[in-house]
């Protein structure tokens, strides 16, 4: 049996470093936000034939540098394209490049998204994140109520989130190095991609805190730190093995799924790699530190 707890030290430091880069990341360079927090340009068309791919729209486009470039498929004929915003002369120049791929090409419209939308949504995505958090520590909380008389409940919730705070913030921070070494900026679907992996993560340390209730409640015999390990290693095959299936089709998505779901699969990929990480080796030695902490201020 692995002694997880005897070497948290090591996972602490190793969560540290990658966790202040993140940190420095996110000031020197902040986020590259995408259109749909920017604003930008919404071109609706409708096509005599079927719909070209995705791919074949923003190649058709892409000598105009017109940055994330979203398109969005509306029946077998329409399509709406969004991307920053342009000039009116650019914007016809868009228009003539695309009826080269089919000549029956109509424009429905064409207006500008203004940035109050895109602070709207900045806005409405923190509060999502906010109650998420939130939510995740209450019901938590409520859930580990059983056992509270050996560890206070409200100390597995506040793990918990702490173990997540640390999947966010690393995942924003390798979008940060992205963004100002790739250009990749970040939408709407990364915010899904965003949520996702909260509910992953939280997911994975529950299972772990779970079997540390049942063995708390089974045994009264052992001391703290052996029944750590042995919930750590009761569920990490587990763990891992869900992760790694979990991340052989992500992988699959990101190289062979088109440039629309790229960046969605690689938020997904960085954040369950970090909340497997964070599930298994920062999580339950957070609990294990603080619980002894409180009994040492408790007995001195």
């Amino acid at each position: 049996m692995f002694d997880f707890i005897k070497f948290r030290k090591i996972f602490y430091l190793f969560s540290a470093l990658f966790f202040i880069g993140a940190i420095a990341s996110l000031i020197l360079w902040q986020l590259n936000f995408g259109i749909d927090f920017k604003g930008g340009s919404l071109l609706s068309v409708e096509f005599s034939k079927s719909t070209p791919s995705n791919a074949e729209i923003t190649d058709a486009i892409s000598e105009f540098n017109l940055g994330e470039v979203v398109v969005q498929k509306s029946g077998d004929y329409n399509a709406m394209i969004r991307f920053k915003d342009v000039e009116e002369e650019v914007h016809q120049n868009i228009f003539d490049k695309l009826a080269t791929l089919d000549e029956g090409l109509t424009e429905l419209g064409f207006e500008q998204v203004g940035p109050a939308i895109g602070n709207e949504l900045k806005r409405d995505a923190t509060y999502a994140v906010v109650t998420s958090l939130i939510a995740i520590l209450l019901f938590i909380s409520y859930s580990f109520r059983k056992v509270s008389k050996r560890i206070r409940s409200y100390k597995y919730g506040v793990a918990a989130v702490i173990a997540l705070f640390h999947d966010v913030v690393i995942t924003l921070g390798v979008f940060a190095v992205l963004g100002k070494f790739k250009g990749v900026e970040i939408g709407l679907p990364f915010m899904a991609a965003f949520l996702t992996v909260l509910g992953y993560s939280v997911n994975d340390t529950i299972v772990v805190f779970d079997r540390i209730r049942e063995n708390l409640l089974r045994s009264y015999s052992e001391g703290l730190d052996e029944i750590c390990n042995k919930s750590l290693n009761q569920t990490l095959v587990r763990s891992i093995s869900t992760s790694l299936v979990t991340l052989v089709a992500l992988l699959s998505v990101y190289f062979f799924g088109g440039e629309t779901i790229k960046y969605f699969s690689l938020a997904l990929i960085v954040g369950i790699t970090a909340g497997t990480y964070s599930s298994i080796l920062i999580a339950t030695p957070i609990l294990y530190d603080w619980e002894m902490f409180s009994r040492w201020r408790k007995n001195k």
